[in-house]
Protein backbone atom coordinates (compact mmCIF):
# COMPACT_ATOMS: atom_id res chain seq x y z
CA UNK A 1 0.00 0.00 0.00
CA UNK A 2 0.96 3.66 -0.34
CA UNK A 3 1.20 5.39 2.99
CA UNK A 4 3.68 7.17 5.17
CA UNK A 5 6.05 4.74 6.93
CA UNK A 6 6.19 5.74 10.59
CA UNK A 7 8.22 3.01 12.17
CA UNK A 8 8.71 -0.71 12.80
CA UNK A 9 5.96 -1.35 15.34
CA UNK A 10 5.23 -5.07 15.70
CA UNK A 11 2.15 -5.81 13.59
CA UNK A 12 0.74 -8.83 11.86
CA UNK A 13 1.75 -8.46 8.21
CA UNK A 14 2.37 -10.69 5.17
CA UNK A 15 5.93 -11.87 4.87
CA UNK A 16 6.01 -10.94 1.17
CA UNK A 17 4.91 -7.33 1.67
CA UNK A 18 7.15 -4.85 -0.14
CA UNK A 19 8.89 -2.65 2.42
CA UNK A 20 11.84 -1.72 0.23
CA UNK A 21 10.03 1.00 -1.75
CA UNK A 22 7.65 2.82 0.61
CA UNK A 23 5.86 5.87 -0.73
CA UNK A 24 6.99 8.96 1.10
CA UNK A 25 3.96 10.88 -0.14
CA UNK A 26 0.46 9.43 -0.03
CA UNK A 27 -1.03 8.35 -3.34
CA UNK A 28 -3.82 10.93 -3.31
CA UNK A 29 -1.36 13.79 -2.90
CA UNK A 30 0.85 12.50 -5.70
CA UNK A 31 -2.04 12.06 -8.12
CA UNK A 32 -3.37 15.53 -7.24
CA UNK A 33 0.04 16.94 -8.07
CA UNK A 34 0.03 15.20 -11.44
CA UNK A 35 -3.45 16.58 -12.17
CA UNK A 36 -2.21 20.14 -11.80
CA UNK A 37 0.86 19.45 -13.95
CA UNK A 38 -1.26 17.96 -16.73
CA UNK A 39 -3.72 20.86 -16.48
CA UNK A 40 -0.86 23.31 -16.97
CA UNK A 41 0.08 21.60 -20.23
CA UNK A 42 -3.56 21.53 -21.36
CA UNK A 43 -3.58 25.32 -21.16
CA UNK A 44 -0.17 25.81 -22.78
CA UNK A 45 -0.82 23.55 -25.76
CA UNK A 46 -4.21 25.14 -26.45
CA UNK A 47 -2.98 28.70 -26.07
CA UNK A 48 -0.11 28.31 -28.53
CA UNK A 49 -2.25 26.99 -31.39
CA UNK A 50 -2.63 30.45 -33.02
CA UNK A 51 1.15 30.94 -32.83
CA UNK A 52 2.36 27.85 -34.70
CA UNK A 53 2.31 27.66 -38.48
CA UNK A 54 1.62 24.26 -40.03
CA UNK A 55 -1.95 22.95 -40.06
CA UNK A 56 -0.62 19.65 -38.73
CA UNK A 57 1.17 21.36 -35.83
CA UNK A 58 -1.96 23.26 -34.81
CA UNK A 59 -3.85 19.97 -34.89
CA UNK A 60 -1.14 18.23 -32.88
CA UNK A 61 -1.26 20.83 -30.10
CA UNK A 62 -5.04 20.52 -30.03
CA UNK A 63 -4.75 16.75 -29.70
CA UNK A 64 -2.11 16.96 -26.97
CA UNK A 65 -4.24 19.46 -25.05
CA UNK A 66 -7.24 17.10 -25.23
CA UNK A 67 -5.23 14.00 -24.27
CA UNK A 68 -3.69 15.81 -21.30
CA UNK A 69 -7.17 16.98 -20.32
CA UNK A 70 -8.42 13.38 -20.31
CA UNK A 71 -5.50 12.31 -18.13
CA UNK A 72 -5.95 15.30 -15.82
CA UNK A 73 -9.66 14.55 -15.53
CA UNK A 74 -9.02 10.90 -14.67
CA UNK A 75 -6.44 11.94 -12.07
CA UNK A 76 -8.91 14.39 -10.57
CA UNK A 77 -11.67 11.81 -10.25
CA UNK A 78 -9.26 9.27 -8.76
CA UNK A 79 -8.18 11.79 -6.13
CA UNK A 80 -11.83 12.36 -5.22
CA UNK A 81 -12.30 8.60 -4.86
CA UNK A 82 -9.24 8.21 -2.64
CA UNK A 83 -10.04 11.22 -0.47
CA UNK A 84 -13.81 10.94 -0.21
CA UNK A 85 -15.70 12.97 0.93
CA UNK A 86 -13.17 15.75 0.33
CA UNK A 87 -13.30 17.38 -3.11
CA UNK A 88 -10.48 19.83 -2.57
CA UNK A 89 -8.03 20.13 -5.45
CA UNK A 90 -5.97 23.08 -4.24
CA UNK A 91 -2.40 23.33 -5.49
CA UNK A 92 -1.07 23.80 -1.97
CA UNK A 93 2.53 22.82 -1.36
CA UNK A 94 2.99 21.88 -5.03
CA UNK A 95 2.84 25.53 -6.11
CA UNK A 96 6.59 25.80 -6.98
CA UNK A 97 6.48 22.70 -9.18
CA UNK A 98 3.20 23.67 -10.83
CA UNK A 99 4.67 27.11 -11.52
CA UNK A 100 7.49 25.51 -13.51
CA UNK A 101 4.93 23.65 -15.65
CA UNK A 102 2.76 26.74 -16.10
CA UNK A 103 5.90 28.57 -17.23
CA UNK A 104 5.76 26.34 -20.31
CA UNK A 105 3.29 28.86 -21.75
CA UNK A 106 5.86 31.63 -21.69
CA UNK A 107 8.27 30.29 -24.27
CA UNK A 108 10.50 32.68 -26.20
CA UNK A 109 9.31 31.17 -29.50
CA UNK A 110 7.10 28.48 -30.99
CA UNK A 111 10.12 26.27 -31.70
CA UNK A 112 11.26 26.61 -28.09
CA UNK A 113 7.83 25.51 -26.90
CA UNK A 114 7.74 22.40 -29.09
CA UNK A 115 11.26 21.48 -28.04
CA UNK A 116 10.46 21.95 -24.34
CA UNK A 117 7.35 19.77 -24.58
CA UNK A 118 9.25 17.03 -26.41
CA UNK A 119 12.47 17.06 -24.39
CA UNK A 120 11.48 18.14 -20.90
CA UNK A 121 7.82 18.35 -19.95
CA UNK A 122 6.44 15.16 -21.49
CA UNK A 123 9.50 13.02 -20.58
CA UNK A 124 9.26 14.32 -17.00
CA UNK A 125 5.64 13.19 -16.72
CA UNK A 126 6.40 9.84 -18.37
CA UNK A 127 9.11 9.26 -15.79
CA UNK A 128 6.86 10.32 -12.90
CA UNK A 129 3.96 8.13 -14.04
CA UNK A 130 6.31 5.19 -14.55
CA UNK A 131 7.90 5.52 -11.12
CA UNK A 132 4.47 5.70 -9.52
CA UNK A 133 3.37 2.53 -11.33
CA UNK A 134 6.52 0.74 -10.21
CA UNK A 135 5.95 1.71 -6.60
CA UNK A 136 2.21 1.18 -6.33
CA UNK A 137 0.38 -2.10 -5.95
CA UNK A 138 -1.08 -3.30 -9.24
CA UNK A 139 -4.18 -4.69 -7.55
CA UNK A 140 -4.88 -2.09 -4.88
CA UNK A 141 -4.56 0.85 -7.26
CA UNK A 142 -5.62 -0.80 -10.51
CA UNK A 143 -7.88 2.11 -11.59
CA UNK A 144 -4.92 4.52 -11.56
CA UNK A 145 -2.76 2.04 -13.43
CA UNK A 146 -5.07 1.90 -16.42
CA UNK A 147 -5.11 5.62 -17.26
CA UNK A 148 -1.48 6.22 -16.27
CA UNK A 149 -0.29 3.45 -18.59
CA UNK A 150 -2.37 4.98 -21.37
CA UNK A 151 -0.90 8.40 -20.60
CA UNK A 152 2.62 7.00 -20.91
CA UNK A 153 1.78 5.50 -24.32
CA UNK A 154 0.23 8.75 -25.53
CA UNK A 155 3.10 10.90 -24.35
CA UNK A 156 5.70 8.58 -25.84
CA UNK A 157 3.98 8.90 -29.21
CA UNK A 158 3.59 12.64 -28.69
CA UNK A 159 7.34 13.12 -28.27
CA UNK A 160 7.93 11.65 -31.73
CA UNK A 161 5.13 13.77 -33.21
CA UNK A 162 6.53 16.90 -31.56
CA UNK A 163 9.97 16.25 -33.02
CA UNK A 164 8.41 16.14 -36.50
CA UNK A 165 6.41 19.30 -35.76
CA UNK A 166 9.57 21.04 -34.56
CA UNK A 167 11.23 20.37 -37.90
CA UNK A 168 8.23 21.87 -39.71
CA UNK A 169 8.16 24.91 -37.45
CA UNK A 170 11.88 25.53 -37.99
CA UNK A 171 11.23 25.63 -41.74
CA UNK A 172 8.54 28.27 -41.16
CA UNK A 173 10.41 30.43 -38.65
CA UNK A 174 14.09 29.82 -39.37
CA UNK A 175 16.73 28.93 -36.77
CA UNK A 176 16.98 30.60 -33.38
CA UNK A 177 20.04 32.78 -33.98
CA UNK A 178 19.91 34.30 -30.51
CA UNK A 179 20.03 30.94 -28.76
CA UNK A 180 17.00 31.86 -26.66
CA UNK A 181 15.43 28.42 -27.05
CA UNK A 182 18.51 26.66 -25.70
CA UNK A 183 18.86 29.10 -22.81
CA UNK A 184 15.17 28.76 -21.93
CA UNK A 185 15.34 24.96 -21.94
CA UNK A 186 18.31 25.14 -19.58
CA UNK A 187 16.33 27.48 -17.32
CA UNK A 188 13.43 25.01 -17.23
CA UNK A 189 15.72 22.11 -16.39
CA UNK A 190 17.38 24.15 -13.64
CA UNK A 191 14.01 25.16 -12.20
CA UNK A 192 12.79 21.55 -12.20
CA UNK A 193 15.94 20.47 -10.41
CA UNK A 194 15.50 23.28 -7.89
CA UNK A 195 12.00 22.15 -6.97
CA UNK A 196 13.07 18.50 -6.80
CA UNK A 197 11.36 17.24 -9.95
CA UNK A 198 8.12 15.27 -9.96
CA UNK A 199 9.01 12.77 -7.29
CA UNK A 200 7.42 11.50 -4.08
CA UNK A 201 8.76 14.32 -1.92
CA UNK A 202 7.11 17.67 -1.36
CA UNK A 203 8.81 20.51 -3.23
CA UNK A 204 10.84 22.92 -1.12
CA UNK A 205 9.20 26.14 -0.02
CA UNK A 206 10.37 28.69 -2.55
CA UNK A 207 8.90 31.18 -4.99
CA UNK A 208 9.15 30.50 -8.72
CA UNK A 209 8.67 33.28 -11.29
CA UNK A 210 5.76 33.03 -13.71
CA UNK A 211 8.16 33.59 -16.62
CA UNK A 212 11.53 31.85 -16.73
CA UNK A 213 14.03 34.09 -18.59
CA UNK A 214 14.66 34.31 -21.48
CA UNK A 215 11.03 33.32 -21.87
CA UNK A 216 8.48 35.99 -22.71
CA UNK A 217 5.07 36.58 -21.18
CA UNK A 218 2.69 34.96 -23.66
CA UNK A 219 -0.49 36.55 -24.98
CA UNK A 220 -2.81 35.33 -27.72
CA UNK A 221 -1.51 36.90 -30.94
CA UNK A 222 -3.44 39.52 -32.87
CA UNK A 223 -2.07 38.06 -36.10
CA UNK A 224 -2.39 34.26 -36.18
CA UNK A 225 0.44 32.29 -37.76
CA UNK A 226 -0.52 30.77 -41.09
CA UNK A 227 0.67 27.71 -42.99
CA UNK A 228 2.90 29.00 -45.79
CA UNK A 229 1.89 26.20 -48.15
CA UNK A 230 -1.60 27.72 -48.53
CA UNK A 231 -2.83 30.95 -50.09
CA UNK A 232 -3.07 33.56 -47.31
CA UNK A 233 -6.17 35.76 -47.42
CA UNK A 234 -8.79 37.43 -45.27
CA UNK A 235 -11.94 36.02 -46.90
CA UNK A 236 -11.60 32.48 -48.19
CA UNK A 237 -14.70 32.17 -50.41
CA UNK A 238 -16.93 34.63 -52.26
CA UNK A 239 -20.11 33.77 -50.37
CA UNK A 240 -18.56 35.13 -47.18
CA UNK A 241 -18.92 38.53 -48.87
CA UNK A 242 -21.67 37.90 -51.44
CA UNK A 243 -24.44 35.53 -50.29
CA UNK A 244 -25.73 35.28 -53.86
CA UNK A 245 -22.57 33.43 -54.89
CA UNK A 246 -23.89 30.37 -53.07
CA UNK A 247 -22.45 26.96 -52.27
CA UNK A 248 -23.47 25.52 -55.60
CA UNK A 249 -23.83 21.81 -56.36
CA UNK A 250 -21.71 18.95 -57.60
CA UNK A 251 -18.00 19.71 -57.61
CA UNK A 252 -18.65 23.24 -56.38
CA UNK A 253 -20.43 21.90 -53.30
CA UNK A 254 -17.69 19.34 -52.65
CA UNK A 255 -14.97 21.95 -53.01
CA UNK A 256 -16.74 24.65 -50.98
CA UNK A 257 -17.37 22.24 -48.10
CA UNK A 258 -13.78 21.00 -48.05
CA UNK A 259 -12.38 24.55 -48.13
CA UNK A 260 -14.79 25.48 -45.35
CA UNK A 261 -13.58 22.57 -43.24
CA UNK A 262 -9.94 23.51 -43.80
CA UNK A 263 -10.76 27.08 -42.81
CA UNK A 264 -12.07 25.92 -39.46
CA UNK A 265 -8.49 26.70 -38.54
CA UNK A 266 -10.04 29.87 -37.08
CA UNK A 267 -12.23 27.75 -34.78
CA UNK A 268 -9.25 25.67 -33.60
CA UNK A 269 -7.34 28.85 -32.81
CA UNK A 270 -10.26 30.64 -31.15
CA UNK A 271 -11.27 27.64 -29.03
CA UNK A 272 -7.66 27.20 -27.92
CA UNK A 273 -7.39 30.90 -27.15
CA UNK A 274 -10.61 30.79 -25.11
CA UNK A 275 -9.28 27.87 -23.08
CA UNK A 276 -6.02 29.69 -22.42
CA UNK A 277 -7.63 32.96 -21.41
CA UNK A 278 -10.57 31.62 -19.42
CA UNK A 279 -9.48 28.38 -17.75
CA UNK A 280 -8.57 30.16 -14.52
CA UNK A 281 -11.86 32.08 -14.60
CA UNK A 282 -14.27 29.23 -15.36
CA UNK A 283 -12.47 26.31 -13.74
CA UNK A 284 -11.68 22.72 -14.59
CA UNK A 285 -15.00 21.65 -16.13
CA UNK A 286 -14.72 24.45 -18.68
CA UNK A 287 -11.09 23.54 -19.37
CA UNK A 288 -12.03 19.92 -20.08
CA UNK A 289 -14.90 20.90 -22.38
CA UNK A 290 -12.81 23.51 -24.16
CA UNK A 291 -10.02 20.98 -24.77
CA UNK A 292 -12.52 18.64 -26.43
CA UNK A 293 -13.99 21.56 -28.38
CA UNK A 294 -10.55 22.58 -29.63
CA UNK A 295 -9.66 19.01 -30.58
CA UNK A 296 -12.93 18.49 -32.47
CA UNK A 297 -12.41 21.64 -34.49
CA UNK A 298 -8.90 20.45 -35.37
CA UNK A 299 -10.36 17.19 -36.66
CA UNK A 300 -12.75 19.11 -38.90
CA UNK A 301 -9.85 21.20 -40.19
CA UNK A 302 -7.89 18.04 -41.04
CA UNK A 303 -10.96 16.53 -42.72
CA UNK A 304 -10.92 19.40 -45.19
CA UNK A 305 -7.19 19.15 -45.70
CA UNK A 306 -7.47 15.41 -46.32
CA UNK A 307 -10.22 15.74 -48.92
CA UNK A 308 -8.48 18.54 -50.80
CA UNK A 309 -5.23 16.55 -50.85
CA UNK A 310 -7.03 13.40 -52.01
CA UNK A 311 -8.39 15.33 -55.00
CA UNK A 312 -4.86 16.34 -55.96
CA UNK A 313 -5.24 20.09 -55.42
CA UNK A 314 -2.15 22.23 -54.89
CA UNK A 315 -2.21 23.86 -51.42
CA UNK A 316 -0.80 27.04 -52.98
CA UNK A 317 -4.15 27.46 -54.77
CA UNK A 318 -6.26 26.86 -51.67
CA UNK A 319 -7.28 29.97 -49.67
CA UNK A 320 -6.68 30.08 -45.92
CA UNK A 321 -8.56 32.98 -44.37
CA UNK A 322 -8.68 34.77 -41.03
CA UNK A 323 -11.65 37.13 -40.91
CA UNK A 324 -13.54 35.23 -38.19
CA UNK A 325 -10.40 35.08 -36.04
CA UNK A 326 -10.12 38.83 -36.46
CA UNK A 327 -13.78 39.32 -35.55
CA UNK A 328 -13.42 37.24 -32.39
CA UNK A 329 -10.70 39.57 -31.14
CA UNK A 330 -12.36 42.81 -32.24
CA UNK A 331 -14.58 43.01 -29.17
CA UNK A 332 -11.59 43.21 -26.85
CA UNK A 333 -13.00 40.65 -24.39
CA UNK A 334 -12.45 36.87 -24.34
CA UNK A 335 -16.23 36.47 -24.05
CA UNK A 336 -16.40 37.12 -27.78
CA UNK A 337 -14.22 34.09 -28.48
CA UNK A 338 -16.81 31.77 -26.92
CA UNK A 339 -19.55 33.90 -28.40
CA UNK A 340 -18.11 33.65 -31.92
CA UNK A 341 -17.81 29.88 -31.65
CA UNK A 342 -21.35 29.65 -30.33
CA UNK A 343 -22.68 31.93 -33.06
CA UNK A 344 -21.27 29.85 -35.90
CA UNK A 345 -22.20 26.52 -34.28
CA UNK A 346 -25.87 27.51 -34.17
CA UNK A 347 -25.74 29.30 -37.53
CA UNK A 348 -24.59 26.34 -39.61
CA UNK A 349 -25.60 23.18 -37.76
CA UNK A 350 -28.94 22.77 -39.53
CA UNK A 351 -27.34 22.66 -42.98
CA UNK A 352 -24.94 19.81 -42.37
CA UNK A 353 -27.36 16.89 -42.43
CA UNK A 354 -28.71 18.14 -45.76
CA UNK A 355 -25.21 18.40 -47.19
CA UNK A 356 -24.31 14.94 -45.93
CA UNK A 357 -27.29 13.49 -47.80
CA UNK A 358 -26.30 15.43 -50.91
CA UNK A 359 -22.81 13.97 -50.82
CA UNK A 360 -24.26 10.47 -50.43
CA UNK A 361 -26.45 10.93 -53.50
CA UNK A 362 -23.40 12.20 -55.44
CA UNK A 363 -21.37 9.09 -54.61
CA UNK A 364 -18.90 10.96 -52.38
CA UNK A 365 -18.75 8.84 -49.21
CA UNK A 366 -15.71 10.67 -47.81
CA UNK A 367 -17.44 14.06 -47.78
CA UNK A 368 -20.64 12.44 -46.53
CA UNK A 369 -18.89 10.74 -43.61
CA UNK A 370 -16.95 13.85 -42.65
CA UNK A 371 -20.10 15.97 -42.66
CA UNK A 372 -22.01 13.43 -40.58
CA UNK A 373 -19.34 13.38 -37.89
CA UNK A 374 -19.03 17.16 -38.08
CA UNK A 375 -22.77 17.46 -37.43
CA UNK A 376 -22.53 15.12 -34.43
CA UNK A 377 -19.69 17.17 -32.97
CA UNK A 378 -21.47 20.46 -33.55
CA UNK A 379 -24.49 19.36 -31.53
CA UNK A 380 -22.13 18.95 -28.57
CA UNK A 381 -20.45 22.27 -29.30
CA UNK A 382 -23.73 24.17 -29.46
CA UNK A 383 -24.37 23.10 -25.87
CA UNK A 384 -20.83 24.08 -24.89
CA UNK A 385 -21.47 27.53 -26.31
CA UNK A 386 -24.72 28.03 -24.41
CA UNK A 387 -23.40 26.65 -21.14
CA UNK A 388 -20.09 28.46 -20.93
CA UNK A 389 -21.20 31.75 -22.39
CA UNK A 390 -23.89 31.93 -19.73
CA UNK A 391 -21.42 30.90 -17.00
CA UNK A 392 -18.96 33.55 -18.14
CA UNK A 393 -21.66 36.21 -18.13
CA UNK A 394 -22.47 35.26 -14.55
CA UNK A 395 -18.78 35.32 -13.62
CA UNK A 396 -18.64 38.86 -15.00
CA UNK A 397 -21.61 39.87 -12.86
CA UNK A 398 -24.02 39.97 -15.78
CA UNK A 399 -27.25 38.13 -16.40
CA UNK A 400 -27.13 34.80 -18.22
CA UNK A 401 -30.08 36.15 -20.22
CA UNK A 402 -27.56 38.35 -22.08
CA UNK A 403 -26.54 35.20 -23.98
CA UNK A 404 -28.50 36.12 -27.12
CA UNK A 405 -27.21 39.68 -27.01
CA UNK A 406 -23.60 38.43 -27.13
CA UNK A 407 -24.39 36.28 -30.18
CA UNK A 408 -25.94 39.32 -31.86
CA UNK A 409 -22.81 41.33 -31.06
CA UNK A 410 -20.67 38.58 -32.60
CA UNK A 411 -22.73 38.71 -35.77
CA UNK A 412 -22.20 42.47 -35.84
CA UNK A 413 -18.44 42.04 -35.35
CA UNK A 414 -18.32 39.69 -38.36
CA UNK A 415 -20.27 42.21 -40.41
CA UNK A 416 -17.86 44.96 -39.40
CA UNK A 417 -14.96 42.89 -40.74
CA UNK A 418 -16.68 42.92 -44.13
CA UNK A 419 -17.33 46.64 -44.27
CA UNK A 420 -15.16 48.58 -46.62
CA UNK A 421 -14.34 45.59 -48.82
CA UNK A 422 -13.86 47.00 -52.29
CA UNK A 423 -15.32 45.55 -55.50
CA UNK A 424 -11.73 44.83 -56.54
CA UNK A 425 -11.12 42.74 -53.40
CA UNK A 426 -14.34 40.81 -53.96
CA UNK A 427 -13.32 40.21 -57.57
CA UNK A 428 -9.99 38.81 -56.33
CA UNK A 429 -11.78 36.38 -53.99
CA UNK A 430 -14.13 35.31 -56.81
CA UNK A 431 -11.25 34.79 -59.22
CA UNK A 432 -9.42 32.62 -56.68
CA UNK A 433 -12.51 30.46 -56.14
CA UNK A 434 -13.19 30.11 -59.86
CA UNK A 435 -9.61 29.05 -60.55
CA UNK A 436 -9.92 26.38 -57.87
CA UNK A 437 -13.26 25.19 -59.26
CA UNK A 438 -11.82 25.04 -62.76
CA UNK A 439 -8.80 23.09 -61.56
CA UNK A 440 -11.03 20.67 -59.65
CA UNK A 441 -13.20 20.09 -62.71
CA UNK A 442 -10.11 19.39 -64.81
CA UNK A 443 -8.76 16.92 -62.25
CA UNK A 444 -12.12 15.14 -62.12
CA UNK A 445 -12.22 14.96 -65.95
CA UNK A 446 -8.66 13.62 -66.09
CA UNK A 447 -9.53 10.90 -63.60
CA UNK A 448 -12.62 9.88 -65.57
CA UNK A 449 -15.07 10.69 -62.77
Amino acid sequence: MFMYVTGRNPVLRPHTADVDRPMRLDAGAFLKRCHHLEAALVRTCAGWIPSVHAIETKALLAKLSWESALTAGALRERVFEMRFPSRLMDVGVDEPLVAVFRASAHAPSSTALLEALARTYFPTLIKAHGEYLEATDALADAPSRRFLEQSIREKTRAISDLEDALADELLATGPDHEGSASAWLQAIDAALAEVGGVGPDEPPELSMPAVLPPGRSYAIPVDPARDGRYLPCTFYWPDTLDPEYGYGSGIRLQLRSAVSHLNEVWAVEVAGAALYELSDVLGWEFTADAARWTYDESRHMLMGQRRLAAWGLDPAEIPLGRYIYDASAAGGDPIYRIGMLGFFETKNIGKKKTRARAFGSMGDPMSQRDMQFDWADETIHAEYGRRWLKRLLEAQGRSADDYSAILDECEALVSECKTGVSPEELATVVACAERLVSRSEQLAADSGE
